[in-house]
C-alpha cells in the first residue's frame, strides 16, 4: 500500500483524463457508486465500519485509475481548443527542471519564467513563448532575443495537451497511470522529449 499522499487518476467513462484525486475523494467515488471501472494497480484498501447484522467490515479497494460518469467539464476541457493554465510549477516540470539555454539542471527555487520574444518586446506570456532558465541565463538574457544574446535555445517551447498538463499535475506517477497517459499523448509530440530528459 503506498503512502496516504499517493495520487488516484480519475477518467471519464471514455478513458479521457480529468484530474487527480485524493485517496478520500476516490472513496467518496467508489462510496456513491459513481465509479464504472477501474484500471491498474490497487494503492489503498480501505477499511470502514463492521455491519452490525452479518459482522463483516467493509473494505473498499482503490485502484490507480478510476474512471467515473462523463460531465460536460470533462468534455469541456477535452476540446482541443483547451489551454492549460500556465504556472511556473507545471512549466518547470514541462522543461524538466532544465534550463533551455545552458542545458543544465536545477532546484525549482534557482528556476526563473523567461520569455522568448520579451513582453518589452510584444512577447506573450504563454506557453508558447516562455521557457525555463536558471536565473543566471535570464539575467544575461535581459530583455533581448535568444539570437540578439547570442544564446541558442535548446528546444522550442510548446502548450501541453490536456493530458499532458494532467501528467505534469502529477505527484509520483505511477507506472501504470503513465502508461494510461501517454496513450492520450501523440508519438509526434514534444513531450516525449520532455520524458527523456526526466529519465537522464
Amino acid at each position: 500500500m503506498q503512502a496516504l499522499e499517493q495520487q488516484v487518476l480519475r477518467v471519464d467513462a471514455a478513458g479521457v483524463p480529468l484530474e487527480w484525486v485524493d485517496y478520500q475523494e476516490a472513496v467518496r467515488l467508489y462510496y456513491l457508486g459513481r465509479v464504472v471501472y477501474s484500471l491498474g494497480r490497487t494503492v489503498y484498501r480501505v477499511r470502514g465500519g463492521v455491519n452490525a447484522r452479518t459482522g463483516r467490515r467493509t473494505v473498499i479497494a482503490v485502484q490507480a485509475i478510476v474512471a467515473t460518469a462523463s460531465d460536460r467539464r470533462a468534455i469541456r476541457k477535452a476540446l482541443a481548443r483547451y489551454t492549460p493554465p500556465l504556472s511556473n510549477a507545471t512549466l518547470f516540470r514541462r522543461d524538466a527542471y532544465l534550463c533551455l539555454y545552458c542545458g543544465r539542471r536545477f532546484r525549482r527555487k534557482d528556476l526563473s519564467r523567461d520569455h522568448v520574444t520579451p513582453l518589452s518586446r510584444g512577447g506573450t506570456d504563454t506557453w508558447n513563448n516562455v521557457v525555463t532558465a536558471c536565473k543566471r541565463c535570464n539575467h544575461r538574457k535581459s530583455g533581448r532575443t535568444p539570437e540578439e544574446a547570442g544564446m541558442q535555445l535548446l528546444a522550442v517551447p510548446f502548450t501541453p495537451s490536456h493530458a499532458e498538463y494532467i501528467y505534469l499535475q502529477g505527484r509520483r506517477v505511477l507506472a501504470d497511470q503513465m502508461e494510461f497517459l501517454l496513450s492520450h499523448i501523440p508519438p509526434t509530440s514534444p513531450f516525449h522529449q520532455r520524458l527523456r530528459w526526466y529519465r537522464h
